[in-house]
């Protein structure tokens, strides 16, 4: 898989542009800046955008090629972001952190359900998980995501993985994507806002 990204992410264009992903943008401009984990972080749009607003960013991802363009971007952004290249079953940050945002990370059913259950050890006390995925709608759709099912996720699947959460927010929308040039058009899409307690 991590051969897949690479691939896909070689090349100077920023496949999902250089605008941060919007529910998390929302977010981040109405909230006090503080320690931010981006898993899967891809070509850093997300990153360089709450680095922008004060946060301390540590953002992970497997393909080197993702890192090369994010760190590239946040240098011409001139601002600072810690990129790690580590697979998600690997990653063990160490530090805690007050938010963590999963923006279209989408795992096999396995890896998916225990990298969820695992959120809670990054955490701070009251830190908060948001989080952004294509629901199981999305495969009728052209507007990016995987074209796998299993890949995709359902609103039982994601009430599932964070049953022992606090669920502050939960919705299954219509959105319309316009995130550079693999994200664009009508997209179905499960939100999250969850917290520890």
């Amino acid at each position: 898989m991590t051969e897949f990204w690479d691939s896909k992410y070689n090349s100077d264009q920023y496949m999902y542009g250089l605008q941060p992903n919007v529910f998390l943008k929302e977010y981040l401009e109405k909230t006090p800046p503080g320690k931010i984990l981006l898993p899967g972080d891809g070509e850093g749009r997300n990153a360089v955008f709450a680095a922008k607003l004060g946060w301390e960013v540590t953002s992970f991802d497997s393909s080197k090629s993702a890192k090369d363009k994010a760190l590239r971007m946040a240098k011409e952004y001139n601002v600072q972001i810690t990129y790690i290249n580590a697979d998600v079953e690997k990653f063990s940050p160490d530090s805690k952190f007050d938010l963590i945002s999963i923006i279209y990370l989408h795992l096999p059913p396995g890896i998916r359900h225990t990298f969820h259950l695992n959120l809670f050890r990054y955490l701070n006390p009251e830190g908060k998980i948001l989080l952004e995925c294509f629901s199981k709608l999305q495969y009728a759709n052209n507007s990016g995501g995987p074209k796998n099912m299993q890949l995709l996720y359902s609103l039982k699947d994601i009430q599932n993985d964070f049953k022992d959460y606090n669920v502050e927010f939960l919705e299954q929308a219509e959105i319309e994507l316009d995130e550079g040039e693999l994200h664009q058009g009508k997209a179905n899409v499960i939100r999250l806002i969850a917290s520890l307690s």
